[in-house]
């Protein structure tokens, strides 16, 4: 959730970031309104209350003549209390509503329009060129036995896959390769649960306008998550963090789940866009004034590790309408696919400032030891489909591919063949 306080003093900026998403700025007013409506709830019940209080204390002073009028009037103000608690409660409500509805803040340079529109940071590495035609990432893994997608199909249906031999070995050479990157640069290694309640999800800011791409077990009422960020984020709800010594940061190894709602068709080929997956996810809890810094450093963190598979890569900042709605900043990783002659993204880091933590009541004290809300930020550190990047761009002439030598030590050898 956004910042109330900042809302009434900047509602223009808000509406300007409603428009940068394309997103509906009317839903600022409609939030301004419920806020004003919810404070004159609480007034008016406040008011009556305190009238309640003081209409019982003349009730214990009062001669027996003066008691039976006052209780008559006693009475009345109590129905009147009752009143306004419920149009309280009702006020609370509407304005969680209306406060749901508006996503994070987009921070001051981060590129307006949608998914065509980022601005390229920087490119790094030299393309791959073949004197061979080079295969596509199935292809080198059916044909090295690395990748089982026939199979995958016929136990769990399309988009799921098995990783055999030594592409088992790929995918967990370079999850354990992320985490002992992650572990060296200060962060708590995690194995967090897979499933989350609603109000964890709800509070992360996934079941908004990508609710659809999540997995819902109806019996428990209970989420796959699609990220470890998601119980990451809800590690330290309704928490007061101590930040004194500098960030809270933490790596979950996790299974993702993503249902892909609305992209059939697109990426059905090979393991780019499955329904399931594993990661290895940076979050970080932090003061809000050092969200900007730990942000350069989680995306420092992730180039090298993309440094470390050597593959040529570009780094862009995400256009404000590509954004998710918790964060304010993206910048994602792109790896090249020399059979697609395009880039892919391997990694994305977000800063989602007090957006989370609002929702999810993580708190931290301040100097003067008043809790403030907390920020939070997060970015990938390895993936499942980072191995669509190693095969194509080591393959060799001869059908094989070379391991990235950072690497070679988790895989066991240092060519697939």
């Amino acid at each position: 959730m956004i910042d109330l306080r900042f809302l009434r003093e900047n509602p223009d900026v808000v509406r300007a970031s409603q428009r940068a998403r394309g997103e509906n700025p009317a839903h600022v007013d409609a939030l301004l309104e419920a806020d004003a409506a919810r404070r004159a709830a609480v007034a008016a019940a406040d008011n009556l209350r305190a009238e309640q209080k003081t209409l019982s204390k003349q009730v214990g002073k009062a001669s027996p003549e003066q008691r039976a009028g006052l209780l008559a009037g006693a009475q009345e103000l109590a129905a009147k209390v009752k009143e306004a608690e419920a149009a309280q409660t009702e006020a609370d409500a509407a304005l969680d509503a209306a406060h749901r509805a508006i996503s994070n803040v987009v921070q001051d340079g981060a590129p307006a329009g949608g998914e065509a529109d980022f601005v390229l940071l920087d490119t790094v590495g030299e393309l791959p060129t073949f004197d061979f035609e080079p295969k596509d990432h199935l292809e080198l893994g059916e044909s090295l036995n690395l990748i089982d997608i026939e199979r995958g199909a016929k136990v769990s249906g399309a988009r799921f896959y098995f990783l055999t031999g030594f592409g088992a070995m790929l995918q967990l050479g370079l999850l354990q390769l992320a985490a002992q990157k992650a572990i060296a640069n200060g962060f708590t290694m995690m194995i967090p649960p897979v499933l989350v309640r609603p109000e964890i999800m709800a509070g992360t800011g996934f079941l908004g306008a990508h609710s659809a791409e999540i997995y819902h077990l109806d019996d428990e009422d209970l989420y796959l998550v699609g990220t470890s960020e998601v119980p990451l984020a809800g590690y330290h709800s309704g928490e007061i963090l101590d930040l004194s010594a500098g960030p809270k940061r933490y790596a979950g190894w996790s299974s993702c789940f993503r249902r892909e709602a609305g992209s059939h068709g697109k990426d059905t080929r090979g393991i780019i866009r499955v329904h399931q997956f594993d990661k290895v996810e940076m979050f970080t809890y932090c003061r809000p004034e050092d969200a900007d810094a730990e942000h350069q450093r989680l995306l420092g963190w992730e180039r090298d590790m993309l440094a470390a598979v050597e593959v040529p890569y570009r780094v862009i900042d995400v256009a404000a309408g590509d954004l998710g709605s918790s964060a304010a900043r993206k910048f994602d990783c792109e790896a090249w696919v020399p059979t697609q002659q395009t880039y892919r993204e391997l990694t994305s880091t977000s800063n989602c400032t007090t957006f989370q933590a609002r929702r999810l009541s993580v708190r931290y004290r301040d100097e003067n030891g008043k809790p403030q809300t907390a920020a939070t930020l997060n970015g990938t550190l390895a993936t499942t489909r980072w191995i669509v990047a190693i095969l194509e761009n080591h393959q060799q002439a001869d059908g094989s591919v070379r391991v990235p030598e950072a690497l070679v030590p988790f895989v066991g050898t240092d060519v697939l063949r």
